[in-house]
Parts: structure tokens; C-alpha cells; sequence
């Protein structure tokens, strides 16, 4: 067996180099030869009769450790086992999209609207519809961009000339708006799902004065045993969403879970360090025996 773990060509620093590492290093452990590459080194082409080709040979899986939907469909297309597919990828990319997938999922979602998007040149954000927003959720609120990763792009604001600002400084970009879930301010659980099982969580304290939570803000994570509610909730998710493996975000009030994000690529270094898991080894076996009961 032997599999490819593909990363962005424009790693932001050494941690994404070592998640494909560390991925690399479980694989190789249970005898699957393993390649780490950056995707500018493989190419997704469409030629003039709309044939898909890649020059990605010989590998029975990849691990896609991106976010270039083009390139994770023309890998698909031509017959390659993408861990976590192309299109659970594209939907985790996208936080406005992630939710209306969540629709049947079983999961108690954040109260969510979505911004209409702006394409004219000098444009000023609705009134009216800032009013709507404004009336349904109520302050604070929080405006996020729908692309996005940790923690940038939220913004948490406090009346209507604060909405006003952060809504025309997003009129071009995709971005919702969410109720404040005050229960949980400054702190969440993450949880990672493998295979549609939960095998490690933590719950991830922010720095005094921020309300993001995560890591890369300065905030601090701490071990905690899953109760069967939070497991149940970041499990739906993740089946719901036919995630192989990511990471799930939940926040805590005195009425249960309620999901903020799924993350399809969730970096696990500091959930280890946190936990003692090694949540590698687990998306190794499986990746081994995914694509063994395939074959």
C-alpha cells in the first residue's frame, strides 16, 4: 500500500510541514509506504475535450491536508481515495455552508444569518437588513467571515455602529452573522473524530480579554473526559458531514453542546501535547483499513 499526503504549496509556518510529518511517520509504522508533497509539485489539468488529468500515479490514497477543491475533484475523478473527500472539504471550508449541511444532523446549531453578498463598486451595507439582524440576534453579536482559520476573520460587536463597521469592512467577502452564546464566552471543547468516533478532547480556555478560544490567540487547553452528550454531538457532525477525520468545536451551556465549527483539517499537535493521544496513529489505522476493506 502506499499513500500520498499532500499539503499546501504555501505552508504558514512549520506546523503544517510537521502534521504531514507526523501523518507520514504513523503510516509508515504500519508498513504503508508514504510520500509528503506540497500541492504545487502535482497539477489538476482540464485539456480541450474536458478530460480531468492529474500527474498523481501509483498512490492507493491521499491524505489532503488542503483546501484547493479543484485539485481534490480532479483527484477523485481520476479514482484516487481522498482522506477527507473533496466535497467534505469543500463544505468545511466554507463555515455559512458547513451549517446548512448540518441541517438533519441531529446537533444543536448556533443561531446563524447570512450576509447577502455585494458586487458593485462602493456600496454601503443595508440598513434595513443590519435592523434585522440586529432585532433576531441581539447584542453582542458576533459577524464571521465564512472563510477562515484560527480564529480570524470573528469579530464580536456590541451595538449598531459596531455592526455597521464590521459588516461594509466584509460587504465583499462571504460572511454571516451569529448569536453570541455568552454560557461559553472565552472558552470551547475540541473534539477530534476519527471514523466517526471521538478519541480525544480538550477544552481550550482564551487569554484574558479575548472571547476566540484558540490556540494560536493565546488561548490554553486543558484534558477533559467527553461526557456521552458532547461525544454524541461532535460524532453526529462528523457523520453527518462523511468527514474521515476533523475537528469539532463545541461550546457549553446549561442546556448541552452547541456546535460552532467543523474543521476538516484540524492541526492536532496541541491537542496531543494536551491529551497525551496520538491522534495520528489513529487516522493512520484508519486510513490502513479504509482503504483495505476498499481493495
Amino acid at each position: 500500500m502506499q499513500g500520498l499526503i499532500l499539503i499546501n504549496a504555501y505552508p504558514n509556518g512549520e506546523k503544517f510541514i510537521r502534521q504531514g510529518e507526523r501523518i507520514a511517520e504513523a503510516l509508515r509504522s504500519l508498513g504503508v509506504k508514504a510520500d509528503v508533497k506540497r500541492n504545487g509539485e502535482v497539477y489538476a489539468l482540464v485539456d480541450e475535450h474536458g478530460e480531468r488529468k492529474t500527474n498523481v500515479q501509483g498512490y492507493d490514497f491521499v491524505v489532503y491536508l488542503d483546501k484547493d477543491k479543484y485539485l481534490g475533484k480532479t483527484l477523485e475523478e481520476s479514482g484516487i481515495r481522498l482522506f477527507n473527500s473533496a466535497r467534505a472539504v469543500e463544505i468545511c471550508d466554507d463555515k455559512m455552508l458547513t451549517y446548512l449541511a448540518l441541517k438533519n444532523a441531529g446537533v444543536r446549531l448556533i443561531k446563524t444569518i447570512a450576509a447577502p453578498l455585494c458586487y458593485t463598486p462602493n456600496a454601503v451595507v443595508e440598513e434595513k437588513f443590519l435592523n434585522f439582524v440586529a432585532s433576531e440576534l441581539g447584542f453582542p453579536l458576533v459577524v464571521k467571515k465564512s472563510y477562515g482559520s484560527f480564529g480570524a476573520g470573528v469579530q464580536l460587536v456590541h451595538g449598531m455602529p459596531e455592526l455597521r463597521l464590521a459588516a461594509q469592512n466584509c460587504l465583499y467577502e462571504p460572511h454571516f452573522f451569529q448569536q453570541y452564546i455568552s454560557a461559553s464566552a472565552g472558552k470551547d471543547i475540541r473534539v477530534i473524530v476519527v471514523g466517526g468516533k471521538a478519541i480525544a478532547a480538550m477544552e481550550r480556555v482564551a487569554q484574558k480579554g479575548e472571547f476566540r478560544s484558540n490556540i494560536e490567540l493565546g488561548g490554553v487547553g486543558k484534558n477533559i473526559t467527553l461526557t456521552e452528550e458532547y461525544r454524541t454531538a461532535a460524532e453526529r457532525a462528523a457523520t453527518s458531514l462523511r468527514l474521515d477525520y476533523c475537528g469539532v468545536d463545541l461550546l457549553e451551556t446549561d442546556e448541552g453542546p452547541i456546535l460552532c465549527e467543523v474543521n476538516s483539517n484540524a492541526f492536532f499537535e496541541g491537542l496531543e501535547k494536551t491529551t497525551g493521544v496520538n491522534v495520528a496513529a489513529a487516522y493512520a489505522e484508519h486510513i490502513v483499513v479504509s482503504v483495505s476493506q476498499q481493495k
